[in-house]
């Protein structure tokens, strides 16, 4: 959950002391309900587990759709009205009259039965109706009036973003539907990797092969807790040797993906582009990261930020045309693709704005298809519609991306790490551009990254699998 800074406006709202308030006095607010309400209810009650679906529109049960919402149109009035500012809410209680759902509009409104001076306590009677005049909550509420005058700028409703990363939970699911495929992990030494295996075959998206030396992996699974007596395991007396025993299962077709275990990145990568035994292609190879960032309304592919340090045109050519291919698996039709730098203006002395232009001439000239490619853009310029528009870019791309791609490792590589740290983005990276998909994860990576890691590996594969039948 990500939460905007509260902004204060120039109103003001005042308060009602205790000696100001007469028996009889009302005061009312309405608002209509939608789904942002009952995401936040839930995390306020901690009855995720119930919650209804997106896609379904199902209310959640009435104890958070109605009791929440009803007390909190309640609580600000009390807080912001009457008596407002310096008010406290001692007792409640409420009866339920009809349900509460999205897109009903609910006016509620407080009435003073009665003026207690001990205490400066007030009773107040408690109503919601619905847009139809219909009871829907009655209730009292028993409050502490202020005996000061208090005014205070008053609050802009605070923007609030959840995300349960529903994408993700439904690529993870059309994964789990299919018989899991067989995976040869690389030296997998480690409580990572080793969770990592069993995560994702608990999953049903991978059939793990455990490819390593025997005896240290079987000594990391005791440590960590885990049971692998179910796995195969490929005895290889150490990483170099992992990898190429990996990259061999492949190969000989015993293997449809291919998974990093503790080795570095690089040492399986070399394995992969050995001339004679490895898996290479007509295609660089290129990390993708599939991104599901809250606050922004589409998928997202970001590339690259784990292989190639300083690519090249023609290494840049292949980075967005992985990415387009990959798009177009994860259903992207038409991915618009934007090519970064720090500004969007073609500068000779930016080695990123010539490559960008030169790029676009090459999609243009069908070096590059399937897509649609346009750049140098500035990141803002690249995902915000607004930014676009006041820097007068007219695009298919701008504000719009589908896919960023980054000038270098270092700029992709924090790009990534900002969105996913500071945005609450999930990103789920596989390696493209070999006979099959890679997945590379790492520590700091989530359980759900992961698993969406290898659900991203496994569609491809299927997907590859039917192209050739």
């Amino acid at each position: 959950m990500t939460t905007a800074g509260v902004r204060p406006s120039d109103a003001m709202i005042e308060n009602r002391t205790f000696d100001e308030i007469a028996v009889g006095e009302t005061a009312s607010v309405s608002r209509t309900v939608t789904q942002a309400d009952i995401d936040l209810f839930a995390v306020a009650a901690g009855e995720v587990a119930q919650i209804g679906r997106f896609d379904t529109g199902a209310v959640p049960p009435r104890v958070v759709a109605d009791g929440l919402f009803a007390m909190g149109l309640i609580s600000s009035l009390v807080a912001g009205r009457l008596p407002g500012p310096g008010s406290a809410l001692l007792a409640h209680d409420q009866t339920f009259h009809r349900p509460i759902s999205i897109g009903d509009t609910i006016t509620a409104r407080v009435t003073v039965l009665e003026k207690r001076t001990e205490g400066r306590e007030l009773l107040l009677d408690c109503i919601c109706l619905n847009q139809a005049g219909e009871t829907v909550v009655t209730g009292r509420a028993r409050v502490t009036a202020p005996d000061e005058k208090i005014r205070l700028p008053a609050l802009e409703r605070a923007e609030i973003r959840l995300s349960r990363h529903e994408r993700f939970r439904s690529l993870l699911q059309d994964a789990a539907r299919q018989p899991p495929l067989p995976t040869a992990i690389a030296h997998p030494c480690d409580a990572d990797s080793l969770g990592a295996a069993v995560e994702a075959a608990r999953a049903g998206l991978i059939a793990p092969i455990l490819v390593g030396p025997r005896l240290r992996i079987a000594a990391a699974a005791e440590k960590a807790g885990l049971d692998i007596s179910a796995l195969r395991l490929v005895d290889a007396p150490h990483s170099t040797a992992s990898a190429a025993a990996a990259v061999a299962l492949v190969r000989q077709g015993e293997a449809s993906l291919l998974m990093k275990g503790s080795l570095h990145t690089d040492e399986l990568l070399h394995a992969v582009l050995e001339p004679q035994l490895g898996l290479r292609t007509g295609r660089w190879l290129s990390h993708v990261y599939l991104m599901d960032v809250p606050a922004y309304p589409r998928p997202l592919l970001l590339t690259d930020a784990a292989v190639n340090i300083a690519p090249d045109l023609e290494q840049k050519r292949d980075i967005v045309q992985n990415a387009i291919d990959l798009a177009h698996v994860m259903g992207i039709a038409t991915p618009r693709v934007a090519l970064l730098s720090a500004v969007e203006m073609v500068n000779p002395h930016m080695r990123s704005t010539l490559d960008a232009a030169a790029l676009c001439k090459m999609a243009d000239r069908g070096q590059i298809t399937g897509g649609l490619v346009d750049g140098p853009l500035a990141f803002d310029n690249a995902v915000s519609p607004e930014a676009a528009r006041l820097k007068g870019i007219v695009s298919p791309v701008a504000g719009q991306a589908d896919i960023l791609v980054a000038p270098d490792l270092e700029a992709g590589n924090m790009l990534a790490k900002q969105l996913t740290f500071m945005a609450g983005a999930d990103a789920a990276g596989v390696v493209l551009g070999a006979r099959v998909p890679i997945i590379l994860t790492s520590r700091a990576d989530a359980e759900r990254t992961r698993m969406a890691s290898c659900a991203v590996a496994v569609r491809i594969a299927r997907d590859t699998a039917r192209a050739l039948i």
